[in-house]
């Protein structure tokens, strides 16, 4: 080669590289912003941020959480999912069912994280937990196992109850497998089983209501549905209330057999790092809870005029007072 020719070929790739360069550090240096897509309250966000920390992602350094709520308003989950893939968010992780559903409905392409989400099967929302295929991967809840302790924390607490009455969400795609693993357990400690359906916040003064007329001595509440709201009414009208998910009884219900908040935000935390190092959530297997807590609000029990026998305070895992 003409010493002209390597001097004009040299100027042009230093040219080039000059300006792939800046390209180059801005890709890296763009941080990913991880959704986090609610039916209601924070939940888990407090073990979730502290597992991602753990792993050496700091929100508002190296990647950016961005969380949505639909304020206990399950119809405001699609626009809320549209939302976050027309902003071309990373990775969506989405708590229970409805919200899994919403997201996965709004995007085939970016990564969904179920935090968790019921018979994630047999909702369609996966082919199997071993290859969940697809672009959702995540947590799967364990609802029979959990509903049929709840029902024995219930005989527990009530030892001569009868009636439970179930608040279930007919827009949850999960009710009719929630529904159906409550009927059978109840079976087994002779309770009578009415369900309540409950589409919207105002629904709930009726409910309570038709409760109390059915003489309800106590009843399950379906995660999806506004706790918060029903721990007030459930107070007002002096019925005992329960829930398998651990911030209902922070929220004031009487008791919750759950799975743990903090192995939730490790294994959450987990699935996203995978995400961000380039696994794709086909190959990623669904995860099931191995760790349960017993919750009790003893605050909500005085309030109610029930006492906990000391026994089963003793096997709780935290007591609210």
């Amino acid at each position: 080669m003409k010493r002209r020719e390597f001097i004009t070929l040299l100027v042009g790739v230093v040219a080039t590289t000059s300006l792939s360069w800046p390209l180059a550090a801005h890709a890296q240096q763009r941080v990913p912003r991880i959704a986090v897509l609610l039916i209601s309250g924070p939940e888990f966000m407090g073990p979730y941020r502290e597992a991602l920390r753990d792993l050496g992602y700091v929100d508002g350094k190296n990647i950016q959480i961005e969380v949505r709520s639909a304020g206990g308003q399950v119809s405001r989950l699609p626009e809320l999912a549209a939302a976050l893939v027309r902003s071309k968010v990373d990775i969506i992780v989405a708590s229970l069912t409805p919200a899994v559903t919403a997201a996965k409905n709004a995007t085939r392409d970016i990564p969904i994280v179920m935090a968790p989400a019921g018979d994630p099967v047999g909702t369609g929302l996966i082919a199997s937990l071993a290859r969940p295929g697809g672009n959702v991967t995540g947590l799967s809840g364990t609802g029979a196992e959990l509903n049929s302790k709840n029902l024995e924390v219930i005989r527990e607490i009530l030892p001569t109850a009868r009636h439970v009455a179930i608040m279930a969400n007919p827009s949850d795609p999960f009710t009719r497998p929630f529904l159906e693993q409550i009927r059978k357990g109840a079976q087994a400690v002779g309770f009578d089983i009415q369900p309540i359906m409950v589409s919207r916040s105002e629904e709930l003064e009726g409910a309570f209501a038709a409760m109390i007329r059915e003489r309800a001595e106590a009843f399950i509440a379906q995660a999806s549905l506004p706790l918060k709201l029903m721990a007030d009414l459930a107070l007002k009208h002096r019925l005992p209330s329960f829930a398998a998910q651990k911030n209902a009884v922070q929220a004031g219900f009487l008791a919750s057999y759950s799975a743990s908040f903090a192995e939730r935000g490790r294994d959450l935390a987990g699935y996203v790092d995978k995400i961000l190092k380039g696994a794709k959530p086909a190959d990623l297997p669904v995860q099931q809870p191995s760790t349960f807590e017993l919750t009790i609000n003893l605050k909500t029990a005085k309030a109610l005029g029930l006492t906990i026998s000391p026994t089963l305070l003793a096997r709780a895992d935290e007591v609210i007072e």
